[in-house]
């Protein structure tokens, strides 16, 4: 069984490549895509039953990947938010944990460290005794 993940990005040259590389690498399965602040927090807080990770940018074509951390700070444990940005600098790396961000990563240089982390959840959720 794959990872749901839903991604917030607004490149979509950007999220076709990494839809295809974490379906491909990371046994990742994409539920659905965002390119706005409004529509990702929306789905991700009306359909919390249907992933288990988000991958969310800070910078969007409207709004920010701030306020989508900020919209599902309610969800389950289980459920991960990480943000993939090309503005991963320590400061803006603390803001995101603090908004409840799982894990930060910078697009140019820590694909490989997110496919990494994608991996160890598919593992850990899936040979946990409580996996579905």
């Amino acid at each position: 069984m794959n990872i749901r993940t839903f991604i917030v990005e607004d490149n979509p040259t950007i999220r076709e490549s990494l839809v295809g590389t974490l379906r491909e690498v990371a046994r990742v399965d994409p539920v659905g895509e965002a390119e706005t602040e409004a529509e990702g927090s929306r789905w991700l807080t009306r359909n919390l039953a249907l992933w288990d990770l988000a991958i969310v940018d800070l910078f969007l074509k409207d709004g920010t990947g701030f306020r989508v951390l900020e919209a599902c700070r309610q969800r389950d444990p289980a459920q991960k938010i990480v943000v993939l940005s090309n503005y991963a600098t320590p400061e803006i790396r603390r803001k995101c944990e603090h908004l409840g961000a799982d894990a930060v990563f910078d697009k140019a240089t820590e694909i490989d460290d997110l496919i990494d982390y994608c991996q160890r959840r598919r593992q850990e959720r899936f040979s946990s005794p409580t996996a579905h």
